[in-house]
């Protein structure tokens, strides 16, 4: 299971075939076009061994035009700039389009965690968080578990910040475990939201969840939990896959039993018949959902895809050169930034219970969460059929919208 490149020049394309169906000026557009920052930082850290190893950090701060930026960490092998840049730009135009008051970032640590004793990969991440100390902040870029990392990252982060600067400011990360001030539902609202959502779109094309098969590539949270919502809803979920294997089985797969065999062994070998992840995704399904990372479906392999709707519940999934094979293939796309905005509204939900230092309980941010997903979903899906155009494009017409009304009342400093 590997990702193919991002490249900016793919986003900036596709935003500008959304432009001809929003209000948006140059001026506005120019803000867009470029980061507002990135930094690279080199972090030194004492291995187990008494050695020094020297790893290469980076931060990207997309826009603030809405609000204070929010983005993942990743630690993960290959991490550049770029990559960074352009998830970060994604950042804040999913927070456009669920109608957030903040921006997008990104950042992380080109690191495999997995060769990391845990010493070593806490000290990698409290050096990471020292070098970032003064341009992060709740009021000004918070930090998010994405790839590779997870609630105990984001506990280390949070009390490197503390350390550093002398008070303790939750508010800074979100995703943190609920006994630092986390929030309910931070693990499964991704998945729940791509689920969701595919069960809505679904509908509104006049089909039903209901026996449907469904496919899902991945077996992190969000694919776990986007498997049991699908299940949930009537859904048949035939293929499920990790990093080395997928299960299949044509009259569905028992989805407890499987998580039974997954923690107990490790993988997903010798559970129901054995396929490639690669195979998973040529599968004959109604509804293929995308829960590994960016560039799942690319130039290379779009051609094969049998699935009707493809599900993007991780950022970018489907290239934009893919997505010109899938639609001409009568491929219906739905876009990450609906799909998977559970994650970001969770993260949003967490930062105002901080600031508030009020906590809700599970139920409330649940309904709180498929509120926003549903209300994203409609406005999306209104567009796209007023307008005629594919809910990727209705997506971006909407958040340029947004993203503009917000640049030109704050005009241009100085």
């Amino acid at each position: 299971m590997r990702a193919s490149g991002l490249n900016w020049q793919g986003l900036m394309e596709q935003l500008e075939q959304a432009l001809p169906y929003t209000e948006v000026s140059d001026q506005s557009l120019a803000y867009l076009k470029y980061p507002k920052r990135t930094v690279s930082v080199n972090l030194p850290v004492r291995m187990d061994d008494g050695s020094v190893r020297v790893f290469r950090g980076y931060r990207s701060v997309h826009s603030t035009a809405r609000g204070p930026s929010m983005g993942g960490v990743r630690l993960k092998a290959g991490l550049n700039a770029h990559e960074c840049e352009v998830l970060a730009a994604l950042m804040t135009l999913k927070a456009a389009v669920a109608d957030l008051p903040l921006g997008g970032a990104k950042g992380g640590v080109d690191v495999e965690p997995a060769t990391l004793s845990s010493h070593e990969l806490q000290g990698l991440v409290r050096r990471y968080t020292s070098e970032l100390v003064e341009l992060i902040g709740k009021n000004e870029d918070i930090l998010a578990p994405d790839v590779g990392s997870d609630q105990q990252v984001m506990a280390w982060i949070l009390d490197a910040y503390s350390e550093n600067t002398g008070e303790t400011q939750s508010g800074v990360v979100v995703g943190k475990p609920l006994s630092l001030g986390g929030s309910y539902g931070s693990k499964d609202a991704r998945g729940r939201s791509a689920a969701l959502v595919s069960g809505r779109v679904l509908a509104a094309s006049g089909q039903s969840l209901q026996r449907a098969r469904a496919a899902v590539y991945g077996y992190g949270d969000v694919a776990r939990k986007a498997a049991r919502t699908l299940a949930e809803q009537g859904a048949l979920v035939v293929a499920i896959s990790d990093t080395r294997t997928a299960a299949f089985s044509s009259s569905g797969l028992d989805l407890d039993a499987l998580k039974a065999h997954h923690d107990h062994s490790g993988g997903l070998d010798g559970f129901a018949t054995a396929i490639t992840p690669d195979e998973l995704l040529e599968l004959d399904v109604d509804v293929l959902v995308l829960a590994y990372d960016f560039g799942t479906i690319n130039a290379g392999n779009a051609h094969a895809v049998r699935a009707r709707y493809v599900v993007e519940a991780t950022n970018r999934a489907v290239l934009p050169e893919a997505e010109r094979s899938l639609t001409a293939q009568g491929v219906l796309v739905i876009p990450d930034l609906i799909a998977s905005s559970g994650g970001l509204i969770v993260n949003y939900l967490e930062w105002v219970q901080d600031a508030s230092n009020f906590f809700w309980e599970s139920g409330e941010i649940e309904a709180a969460i498929d509120q926003r997903v549903d209300a994203a979903f409609e406005q999306v899906w209104a567009f796209s059929q007023a307008r005629k155009v594919d809910l990727r494009t209705a997506a971006y017409a909407l958040a340029l919208n947004r993203l503009h009304g917000a640049t030109v009342m704050r005009g241009v400093y100085p």
